[in-house]
């Protein structure tokens, strides 16, 4: 339990750093000369650096198993890029920032929640990932909050700057946490057990269910359309729908709501299933008409709505599992995959494979 809240703090930190830079991002390059194109290629391109290159991070955290070295390089590709903007002069400059921001993000997500599947085994994977995204939520929440109070003192660069004490303070944090805990995977007997019995082997290769690629479609397709914050915070800039100070605010509503849908949507997920998520079409729809208006309460339901379907479109909050997607074979009892190699088609590492541990009386024999 220490591990999961010091790793919360951590995370929450670093959320206050990098959530508390993308409810300005807009706004900021817009001082710099970008155009509303420009914006949303920069803050687009830098999404999807943070989550098509996990296709890479998380099969590397597997296959060398340095889950510390990725989690501390990630955070502090983090922590150096956002403070870094408040001196950048020229928009190249500041968008190689946002970007770098981004790709640190990529680096430590799937090492850093592998290490923390490791801790829930002691105490419920569902709870460990619950109370470590209570924590990073709130530092979604206080980021653009503390941005927005600087903003209205002194600017974008003093905005950007403070950010720097909690971005210390987050790795200050996690260099404490990797000397308490250099192997988090001893909070985890069956996993140590497994990769000492199968050093050597290999993982076999399953292919993905028609169920996983259905649900990837859909995700496309209903979040296509849907703009980042930068582009409607560029929207609000530019046109002078509210004051500057006030821009960051509308962000951490945005992440209030985010956080409320998660649970909302987990919990009609437990009803109906997938088809809850259709929810999330007509919302998407609407954020274009609410949050390109010039009318400050349409944008701040706007805001309300922009949040509903990020989380919508997500499985129920908690560790990757196979409880969604769930492998050929694999009965209700099987247990969640450490989540940098929870999509099935990855040949992961030994501690992955099917256990060759013979079936006692009454156990399953499913890989776990």
């Amino acid at each position: 339990m220490g591990f999961v809240l010091t790793f919360g703090v951590v995370s929450m930190l670093a959320d206050v750093v990098y959530e508390g830079a993308r409810s300005i991002t807009g706004p900021y390059l817009a001082t710099l000369g970008a155009t509303a194109v420009m914006v949303g290629f920069i803050t687009g391109f830098g999404e999807a650096v943070a989550l098509v290159l996990r296709l890479g991070t998380g099969p590397l955290a597997d296959r060398t198993r340095k889950y510390w070295p990725l989690t501390i390089a990630g955070y502090a590709l983090t922590v150096l890029a956002v403070p870094l903007l408040a001196l950048a002069s020229s928009l190249w400059q500041a968008s190689a920032l946002v970007i770098m921001e981004r790709f640190g993000k990529a680096v430590r997500t799937p090492a850093r929640d592998t290490m923390l599947s490791h801790a829930g085994t002691e105490i419920g994977r569902g709870k460990a990932f619950a109370i470590h995204e209570a924590l990073d939520q709130s530092g979604a929440l206080l980021g653009p909050l503390l941005v927005g109070l600087m903003i209205a003192v002194s600017g974008y660069q003093l905005g950007f700057g403070v950010l720097a004490i909690p971005g210390a303070l987050a790795l200050v944090a996690v260099l404490l946490l990797r000397r308490a805990v250099p192997a988090p995977e001893r909070f985890d007997a069956q996993a140590v057990t497994a990769h000492a019995v199968e050093r050597g082997s290999r993982a076999p290769r399953v292919p993905l269910p028609a169920r996983f690629w259905w649900y990837s479609a859909f995700t496309a397709v209903s979040m296509f359309g849907f703009s980042t914050f930068g582009v409607i915070s560029y929207h609000l800039e530019v046109q002078q729908v509210m004051p500057s100070a006030l821009i960051p605010v509308t962000y951490a509503v945005s992440m209030g709501a985010a956080a409320l849908a998660a649970l909302a949507s987990g919990a009609l997920y437990d009803k109906i299933g997938l088809r809850g998520l259709l929810i999330a079409l007509p919302l998407t729809a609407a954020v274009p008409f609410l949050s390109f208006t010039t009318t400050p309460g349409l944008v701040w339901a706007g805001a309300v709505v922009w949040g509903r379907p990020l989380e919508s479109t997500n499985p129920p909050s908690g560790p990757p599992s196979r409880t969604l997607f769930r492998l050929p074979g694999a009965g209700p009892g099987t247990a969640s995959s450490p989540p940098s190699t929870a999509w099935p088609g990855w040949r992961g590492p030994p501690l992955l494979g099917p256990s060759t541990r013979p079936p006692s009386q009454g156990s399953s024999s499913l890989p776990s």
